[in-house]
């Protein structure tokens, strides 16, 4: 009786200490930033063609043009104000995000 006790109590030490080997290393992975758990990164656009803007385009001219939906030219061109393009601007026409 006093044997398998031994033994029970033996596995259940084992058992803690791997427990607490397996909460110190994630801990340390989370705090040197080797583990990223769960991190969204968002689509980031390729651009393959563009073109420069001419007097008297705007956004939609260019996306009849070149025969793109709005939200598809809104996501090649992040960040594209299209009250404020001006002539010469390089705006990406063909594209993929990935």
């Amino acid at each position: 009786m006093a044997k398998a006790n031994n033994t029970s109590v033996m596995f259940f030490n084992l058992a803690l200490m791997l427990s607490l080997l397996l909460i110190i290393s994630i801990a340390e992975a989370r705090l040197f930033g080797s583990v990223q758990v769960f991190e969204r990164k968002d689509p980031a656009p390729v651009c393959i063609t563009v073109h420069g803007v001419v007097s008297g385009e705007t956004c939609f001219s260019v996306t009849q043009t070149f025969n793109l939906t709005t939200e598809f030219f809104s996501v090649i061109n992040p960040n594209l104000n299209c009250d404020a393009i001006f002539v010469g601007q390089w705006l990406c026409v063909s594209g993929t995000v990935v």
